[in-house]
C-alpha cells in the first residue's frame, strides 16, 4: 500500500468520504488510489475556488468535514478566499495540499513556493508529511482537529513522494472530542443579569441555532423580557415554519447602534461583541452600548444547548415558552420584477427542508424576510465577506443533502467569481436552483462609496462598479455547463420559473433581470 491509499483509507475509516478536488501533477497518486477506495467520492471543480467553497457548504449541512485536493501553493492561494468564509463560519474542513517532492524542492521548480506560509493564517492544524510511513497517522491527527468542536480548518501538506512511498496499512480514526459543558458560574451569570429586570439582548450564533437552541433560547427570552437575536450573518440558521422565532442583528452600524440603544445587558451563545462590518469615517466600529455588560454564557465550542436548557431551568422558563413560527406564506407576486418580487415568489414557491445558499447581497436582503413563514429549511449566509461562495456553498450543500432542494440566492457580480460551480452541479446532477439576481453592478459599492465619504467619485469611479457593459447572459454561461437555464424581466414570470425549477430534479438557473 502506498502512502496515497494509506491517506485515503485513513479518511474514509475518520469519516472523510467526499472530496473537492481540482488535482494537478504532484497529486495523480493520490487521484490514482480513488479507484482503490470506492467509498471516497471524488468531485471534480473546475476553479479551486469551487472546491474550498464547496466543502465550506458540505461541512455546514453534513456537520462534518469533506476534504479538498489542491494544487501546490498556487492551488491553495485560488482556494484560501472561501477557507476564509469557511473559517469564519467556523465549518469543519481538511485541506490535502500536494507539494513537490522532498528531494525536488531544493531545486526551486516554477511550482515551488512555501506552502505551509500561505496555509498558516487559516488553518486551524498545519502539518507537511516527510515520510510515507508516517502519514496515515498525521491524517488521523488532521481529520480530529477538523472535527473539533465547532469545527477547524486543518491542513495537510503532501509531497509527492510521500504519496508514491511504501507504507502501511490505514490509521484507526482517532476520538473526536465532545463539547465542553459550560461551568455553572457562566450560567448564574447570565441568569443574574436576566433577572435583573433591566434591557437585555441574547445574541446566538453556531450550534444555538439549530431548532433545540432555538426553542430554549426563546424560552429563556420570553420568561426574562430579554430580547432574541442572532448575528448578521451564520454559519446555519434553521428557520421556517414549526421553528423559533428569532430577530436578525441588521448590518449596517448605526441600524445595530438603534437595536442596541439602552441594552444594559448583552448575552452571548455562541457569538461575539457585534462590530461594524467596516470601518467608517466618524462612526463607531465596536457596537456595544456604553454602560452594557457582556456576558458570555457560551463559546462556539462549548455545549450550547446544555447551557440554554440550564439557564431556562435557572429563569423557571416554561417549556411551553417558545414563541413559534406558523405557516404563512405569501402570495405570488405580480408586477416588475424587484428584490421584493424576488423574495416573495421565493417563500410562495419554498419546498419544504430547502436549503438557501444566501449571497444575494443588496437585491436578496427581502428574501429572508418573506419567507419567515415558508416551511422549515436551512439559511447559509456567507459569514466571511468574500465573495464568491454561494454558488459553491450551494453545490457542496446539495452534495450532503441530496434529497433536498438546494437555492442559490446569488448575486450576478458574485456569481462571477465562481461560476464554474454550475459545471459540477450538471456532472454531479445535483437538486440546485440558481437564483442570479441581475442588477448589471457592484451594487453594494455604490452604497459603501457613499457611506465611507469618499470625495470626487464621478462617472469614471462609478464605472468600476457598472456590469452592463458588456452585459452578462448567464443563461448562455449555464447552458453551456449544462445546466439549463431561463431568464425572467417580470414578478409572473420569475414566480412561474422558480416553481416549476423547485418542482424539477437536478439543476437550473433563473436569471432574474431587476428594475432599477
Amino acid at each position: 500500500m502506498n502512502g496515497a491509499q494509506s491517506l485515503i483509507r485513513t479518511l474514509v475509516d475518520s469519516g472523510l468520504d467526499v472530496c473537492f478536488t481540482n488535482p494537478g501533477t504532484s497529486e495523480m497518486h493520490f487521484v490514482a488510489a480513488l479507484d482503490s477506495v470506492p467509498q471516497m467520492r471524488p468531485v471534480l471543480c473546475l476553479f479551486e475556488g469551487v472546491a474550498s467553497g464547496a466543502a465550506d457548504g458540505y461541512g455546514r449541512m453534513a456537520d462534518r468535514p469533506a476534504c479538498t485536493l489542491l494544487h501546490l501553493g498556487p492551488g491553495l492561494t485560488n482556494a484560501l478566499a472561501n477557507v476564509h468564509n469557511a473559517r469564519k463560519a467556523r465549518v469543519p474542513m481538511l485541506n490535502v495540499v500536494g507539494d513537490h517532492a522532498v528531494d525536488h524542492k531544493q531545486y526551486d521548480a516554477p511550482l515551488t513556493s512555501d506552502v505551509e506560509g500561505l496555509a498558516a493564517p487559516l488553518s486551524h492544524f498545519l502539518r507537511t508529511t516527510k515520510r510515507s510511513a508516517n502519514l496515515a497517522a498525521d491524517a488521523a491527527e488532521a481529520a480530529l482537529a477538523a472535527r473539533t468542536p465547532p469545527g477547524q480548518i486543518a491542513t495537510l501538506v503532501l509531497p509527492a513522494d510521500v504519496s508514491w512511498g511504501e507504507a502501511g496499512g490505514p490509521a484507526a480514526p482517532l476520538p473526536i472530542p465532545a463539547r465542553t459543558k459550560v461551568d455553572e458560574a457562566r450560567v448564574e451569570a447570565a441568569a443574574s443579569a436576566l433577572r435583573s429586570g433591566e434591557k437585555a439582548v441574547i445574541l446566538m450564533n453556531g450550534q444555538a441555532l439549530r431548532a433545540e437552541g432555538l426553542k430554549l433560547g426563546s424560552r429563556v427570552a420570553n420568561a426574562s423580557g430579554a430580547r432574541l437575536m442572532c448575528d448578521t450573518f451564520t454559519g446555519r440558521l434553521e428557520r421556517g415554519a414549526g421553528r423559533a422565532v428569532i430577530e436578525r442583528l441588521p448590518y449596517f452600524g448605526e441600524m445595530v447602534a438603534g437595536e442596541l440603544a439602552g441594552v444594559r445587558h448583552l448575552v452571548l451563545v455562541g457569538s461575539q461583541e457585534p462590530v461594524s462590518f467596516f470601518a467608517y469615517p466618524g462612526k463607531p466600529s465596536y457596537l456595544v452600548p456604553e454602560g452594557c455588560s457582556v456576558h458570555r454564557l457560551a463559546e462556539p465550542g462549548d455545549d450550547m444547548v446544555d447551557a440554554l436548557a440550564r439557564l431556562a431551568d435557572a429563569l423557571k422558563a416554561p417549556a411551553d415558552g417558545a414563541t413559534i413560527q406558523q405557516l404563512a406564506p405569501p402570495a405570488p407576486p405580480t408586477g416588475a420584477l424587484d428584490a421584493k418580487a424576488v423574495g416573495l415568489a421565493i417563500a410562495a414557491h419554498m419546498p419544504e427542508g430547502a436549503i438557501v445558499a444566501d449571497e444575494g447581497n443588496t437585491e436578496g436582503f427581502l428574501t429572508p424576510i418573506f419567507s419567515a413563514g415558508a416551511p422549515p429549511h436551512d439559511w447559509l449566509s456567507n459569514t466571511g465577506g468574500s465573495i464568491g461562495l454561494g454558488l459553491p456553498m450551494a453545490t457542496g450543500a446539495a452534495v450532503a443533502c441530496p434529497d433536498r432542494k438546494v437555492i442559490a440566492l446569488e448575486g450576478d457580480g458574485s456569481a462571477m467569481y465562481t461560476v464554474q460551480a454550475l459545471w459540477t452541479q450538471a456532472r454531479e446532477n445535483l437538486n440546485v436552483v440558481n437564483v442570479i439576481l441581475a442588477n448589471r453592478s457592484y451594487r453594494i459599492l455604490n452604497i459603501e462609496l457613499e457611506r465611507v465619504g469618499a470625495e470626487g467619485a464621478g462617472p469614471r469611479a462609478r464605472s468600476m462598479f457598472d456590469l452592463g457593459n458588456p452585459q452578462l447572459d448567464f443563461v448562455t454561461m449555464a447552458r453551456s455547463m449544462g445546466v439549463p437555464a431561463n431568464r425572467a424581466t417580470d414578478a409572473e414570470g420569475f414566480s412561474k420559473a422558480f416553481a416549476r425549477a423547485v418542482a424539477e430534479p437536478g439543476p437550473s438557473l433563473i436569471e432574474a433581470v431587476l428594475v432599477g
